[in-house]
């Protein structure tokens, strides 16, 4: 895994999938709020008249030369629930952003979120 300091230098950089096949641009990190580490990031995907933040889980995730390679295909992570590109994920969908990867949702003991942006 990466430090979070570093991935948030990533910003920018290519996304590409296991295949090294590019997915989009890593515009942003999600960190977890219970361990404060990288979790998901959002990839801009789209033509560029309708952008939009797709999100990915870091886990697994590798960095190289520009780019992040992520443990999930293309396709998987372009029908990932996303964001307008000046978007906020509302609590009630951050479930269904980890459903999609089939990763289990716990939301903290008080019922805040389980994801922040940094």
């Amino acid at each position: 895994m990466f430090e979070a300091g570093d991935i948030r230098e990533w910003r920018g950089h290519d996304v590409v999938d296991a295949d090294g096949g590019k997915i989009g641009t890593l515009e942003s990190v999600y960190v977890d709020t219970t361990t404060d580490e990288p979790f998901f990031a959002t990839v801009t995907v789209g033509v560029p008249t309708r952008r939009r933040l797709a999100f990915v889980p870091l886990i697994g995730a590798t960095v190289g030369p520009g780019y992040v390679k992520v443990a999930y295909t293309k396709k998987v992570v372009k029908q990932a629930p996303s964001i307008d590109t000046d978007g906020v994920l509302p609590a009630t969908e951050e479930p269904s952003v980890f459903g999609h990867y089939e990763l289990a949702y716990n939301p903290g003991a008080g019922g805040e979120r389980r994801l922040a942006r940094r």
